[in-house]
């Protein structure tokens, strides 16, 4: 039985980056609303669908094609909150949830210039510390992705599983997914390049893409940690 840890699909909800405002010191210009940020993520803890093999994460993006860059951090500031989130090669980070960051309504702002940038909800599926995932459930993971999905946005209703595209860092090691059959046999699924998920400009990861198939028994198994699994909807 495979075991995910606990917290593609893009959740449809996006927050744009919106003008400098006098109401706290906003790095670069731009920011966003932590009350915003919130009710975002708290959405996906209000799901009262199955979820236990799934996780979220804010994540930030540029509003213009390019990559993010290594180092970005998003920062939270408020007048009695100060704290910055660490991001992943993605953009994804997890998103504090404060009493005081709300209450004063604090801002969220990146720690570099970005010339734009917006923050989505991202829901993927929780890697494995071994790599092996096996196919029935990574089917029902992303079953339980799109019931989410479609609660958040009424859009995704006619959607389908797919499959799911393991994403991979640039640098370090490499992407190598196999399918391993009952008998042992194994296929090597070969690897391209494209966005992390839906919906994002930067489309240079190595990404390796499994497809559902009728009734299939095996394990997808991973040589390498990918930095996220996603569920793709069609």
């Amino acid at each position: 039985m495979m075991r995910y840890a606990p917290i593609t699909a893009c959740v449809c909800l996006l927050l744009t980056a919106l003008p400098a405002a006098a109401q706290s010191q906003p790095l670069a210009g731009e920011w966003v609303s932590y009350r915003d940020a919130y009710r975002a993520m708290v959405l996906f803890d209000k799901y009262g669908g199955a979820k236990n093999l799934l996780q979220t994460h804010l994540q930030v993006a540029p509003k213009e094609k390019g990559v993010l860059g290594e180092g970005v951090q998003l920062v939270l500031s408020g007048k009695s909150v100060q704290t910055s989130l660490p991001l992943d090669a993605t953009g994804r980070g997890t998103l504090p949830l404060l009493k005081a960051a709300y209450d004063e309504n604090a801002v969220l702002a990146p720690s570099r210039r970005l010339g734009g940038f917006v923050i989505r909800p991202r829901v993927s599926l929780a890697p494995r510390a071994d790599g092996a995932y096996d196919l029935a459930e990574l089917r029902t993971a992303c079953e339980q992705a799109l019931g989410f999905a479609r609660y958040a946005d009424a859009t995704a209703r006619g959607r389908q599983c797919a499959g799911v595209r393991l994403v991979f860092a640039r640098k370090g090691v490499g992407a190598a997914v196999r399918v391993r059959r009952p008998d042992g046999a194994e296929q090597a699924l070969p690897v391209a390049r494209g966005p992390a998920f839906a919906g994002d400009l930067d489309d240079d990861f190595p990404v390796v893409v499994y497809r559902f198939a009728a009734a299939e028994r095996g394990q997808l198994i991973s040589y390498n940690a990918p930095l996220a699994i996603v569920p793709l909807f069609e």
